[in-house]
């Protein structure tokens, strides 16, 4: 009864080996899944809507400096409507028609540099939303990189899983085989099936954790159908050594920074602008009228009246209920806040720039070390199956051999995922690829 109730556990293992995850997801290269994710981030589209509209302040500050021109034409009959011939003449004395018409043209001479300073304003803030572009384009493209990566440590950690999970059933067989030849105790087949119930279940997580993977990877580039990462992009992550010091300095013009300079170059203009109201102002316009009584309706000059006229206006407010001095007051505050946020920006920089080297050379020694790792464990597991095969070693010494080969190949994949990110970390701080 025993015999058959072993050869029933040993037989029954094997198909669960089979079982995998395979979603049929479509591959994708990294460099193609950051194009569509920029592409489709409803963040990058705000970001490139605002480099529209900074571009259209632009061309209105130069604008400005071009004369404004008004065209306007209209007619109206006089009452009565009913029309009354005059005997004498023939021609109609009620219900005319009056028709005007004027065209005037004006531009501001000085507004005490107002113009200029809303030009600098404009191309400063353009700067600001094109280094915002940047910023946040590496900022998804960081993003898709994060979930690739974790495809990648999900594919390897299914790998991993099914290897551990056959290792499990070989020798859950090799258990069985001695308990049927009664050289070990049923205990030791009962925990080797232990050992397969826990293969299997890790290799459950690991299919799982690939399909999640995929859903986010997915979500994050808008393809209509299932994606996954490539396999040609899973080898070759790391790349040239990467030097700290080309990295600072790339770090110190980054697009967080050139972000927050553009936007202290804006305020300053602002608050320039602001004190421009303490000049007086300069404009002058020209315009011409038309106006003409008709009996019959018509449309556009002709015979009638004209008139032009050429004028100066210069103005300067005395005062405004406070309303110039509480704009030159909301101007420096904003020129302040400005200020700190450049300072900081550079400061916060820095320490990003720390953190992340520091964590990719830690992630980059831990898996020079997990290789190692994973190598002598595999080396001890080998030794402890031909221990048990030979009678001198105990279930519990190959199960705890085990056991350490798979903390070790997860060690490795988790050290080589940090690597990844880490390194896509910096990449977003900079601006560019390494």
């Amino acid at each position: 009864m025993i015999r058959r109730t072993l050869l029933a556990l040993a037989l029954g293992a094997a198909p669960l080996s089979a079982q995998s995850a395979d979603t049929a997801a479509r591959p994708i290269r990294l460099a193609d899944a950051i194009t569509m994710a920029v592409a489709a981030a409803p963040a990058n589209v705000a970001s490139r809507g605002a480099i529209e509209t900074g571009n259209a302040g632009v061309i209105s500050a130069y604008a400005a400096f071009i004369p404004s021109v008004t065209l306007s034409m209209s007619t109206s009959a006089s009452s009565p409507a009913t029309a009354r011939v005059n005997p004498t003449t023939g021609q109609l004395v009620a219900g005319k028609w009056n028709t005007t018409g004027a065209f005037s043209l004006g531009v501001d001479i000085f507004d005490g540099g107002r113009r200029l300073y809303s030009v600098a304003s404009a191309r400063a803030l353009l700067g600001a939303s094109e280094a915002a572009d940047v910023a946040q384009r590496y900022q998804t493209a960081y993003n898709v990189k994060v979930q690739f990566y974790a495809v990648l440590a999900s594919r390897e950690q299914q790998i991993a899983a099914k290897a551990a999970y056959d290792a499990a059933v070989q020798q859950m067989k090799a258990s069985v085989a001695k308990a049927i030849a009664h050289t070990v105790t049923k205990s030791d087949t009962l925990q080797s099936l232990v050992a397969v119930g826990n293969a299997r279940l890790q290799l459950l997580q690991a299919d799982l954790a690939l399909q999640t993977a995929n859903a986010t990877l997915t979500r994050l580039v808008a393809s209509p159908v299932t994606i996954t990462a490539s396999l040609a992009d899973s080898a070759g992550d790391s790349g040239a050594a990467i030097d700290s010091a080309t990295v600072a300095q790339l770090a110190q013009d980054g697009p967080s920074v050139r972000q927050a300079n553009a936007s202290l170059d804006a305020a300053v203009a602002q608050s320039k602008g602001a004190r421009s109201t303490y000049f007086p102002s300069l404009s002058v316009t020209y315009g011409r009228n038309f106006s003409r009584t008709d009996s019959l309706f018509t449309v556009g000059p002709g015979v009638g009246d004209y008139s032009g006229q050429l004028r100066f206006t210069m103005s300067y407010p005395l005062f405004n209920q406070w309303q110039r001095e509480s704009g030159i007051v909301a101007a420096d505050v904003a020129r302040l806040s400005a200020e700190a946020n450049a300072r900081d920006a550079k400061y916060a920089v820095q320490e990003s720039l720390v953190q992340d080297l520091g964590a990719l050379r830690t992630a980059e020694e831990q898996t020079a070390i997990q290789l190692v790792s994973v190598a002598a464990a595999e080396e001890n597991l080998r030794v402890q199956q031909e221990r048990y095969a030979l009678g001198v070693s105990t279930i519990l010494d190959v199960l705890t051999a085990q056991s350490t080969v798979n903390s070790a190949r997860v060690l490795l994949i988790q050290a080589r995922f940090n690597a990844r990110v880490a390194k896509a970390q910096l990449e977003a701080l900079i601006g560019r690829d390494l």
